[in-house]
């Protein structure tokens, strides 16, 4: 048999043995520039937000190697993401100055304001979570968005240890600059010991819906993202995931994990049924490498990372179809 009649398609690198080749999020092709592409996946390598374990730095890179696992299709939805979009890796947001917070921000900002601008849907894979911070700085700065947010925690605390920038505050702060809007946000999750139990009351004054984990497990999955969906509305909306949110059991590498989440087929289950929303980006933040040597927080997140990808690619097809973007 010659090379050219061995099986295989060798001219599609994502039927490649998935131990070869130089690791890219889901073996999409690495974009060196911006031009033809829809959805760009972007690693942010930062933990500078982190009040006690660190580690989510080294989040992005694991999460790309974990996710030459994930395939072309969704076996459950049949969705084919790579059949509706344009998808690419576009590498790294560039971090200068790791030491200096607000610095490290506006970084992220400017990285996720050049995809924006090039008309590019961003999914982000931290670090952790004050990324969503600058992230909304940049794709939410001409109107607010809503947000369907998976975690064990409503990060809407105030300032820490004389920081307001952190990873349990994100969301305070995007409300006060005006890129959140809390009455279209939704918190799904929520549990834990607290050391104020008044600590997530922003979020409660504000306007989001907060549902208690306790409240989740009684309702169950499905109805919780049906009321999802209408608190969503018909406006632009972003997914943020903490790993956190589930169980420890299924995710141990993370820097606060919490005993008591949702399950990895629940998480699933309920980002496919954000099908539909108009969803502008999304992010899987807090996965911590070095707090789980078997890998599997990292597959994890790239797993939620796909499932992710497949509701983004979705809306964004439409919102082209539809002749809502600039750039189809």
């Amino acid at each position: 048999m010659s090379h050219d009649d061995r099986p295989g398609d060798f001219s599609e690198p994502m039927m490649w043995p998935r131990y070869t080749g130089i690791p890219t999020f889901m073996r999409t092709p690495f974009a060196e520039t911006l031009d033809d592409v829809d959805v760009g996946l972007i690693g942010v390598p930062f933990d500078g937000g982190v009040t006690n374990r660190t580690g989510a730095r080294h989040g992005p890179r694991e999460i790309r190697n974990q996710s030459s696992l994930m395939r072309r299709i969704n076996q459950a939805t049949k969705v084919a993401p790579y059949d509706l979009c344009r998808v690419c890796d576009v590498g790294d947001t560039p971090i200068r100055s790791p030491f200096h917070l607000e610095s490290s921000l506006d970084e992220i900002e400017q990285a996720f304001a050049r995809l924006h601008d090039a008309g590019i849907v961003p999914i982000a894979a931290g670090g952790d979570h004050s990324i969503t911070l600058p992230i909304f700085r940049a794709i939410a700065r001409h109107r607010p968005v809503g947000m369907v947010h998976f975690d064990a925690h409503c990060d809407t605390h105030d300032d820490y240890l004389g920081s307001k920038f952190h990873h349990g505050a994100p969301f305070r702060r995007a409300v006060e600059e005006g890129l959140l809007d809390p009455h279209r946000t939704i918190q799904i999750g929520i549990r834990g010991g607290v050391s104020d139990v008044d600590v997530w009351k922003f979020s409660h004054d504000s306007g989001m819906r907060v549902v208690y984990m306790e409240e989740l497990f009684e309702r169950g999955w499905r109805s919780v993202i049906e009321e999802a969906r209408a608190v969503a509305g018909d406006g632009p909306t972003y997914v943020s995931f903490d790993v956190d949110g589930l169980d420890p059991v299924y995710a141990p590498g993370t820097g606060t994990p919490e005993v008591g989440g949702f399950s990895t087929i629940e998480a699933q289950l309920m980002i496919r049924a954000l099908s539909g929303l108009d969803l502008v980006g999304g992010d899987v933040v807090e996965v911590a490498p070095p707090f789980d040597p078997s890998g599997n927080t990292a597959l994890v997140g790239a797993t939620m990372m796909f499932e992710i990808l497949c509701v983004v690619a979705q809306a964004r097809s439409a919102a082209a179809a539809a002749g809502k973007l600039a750039r189809s």
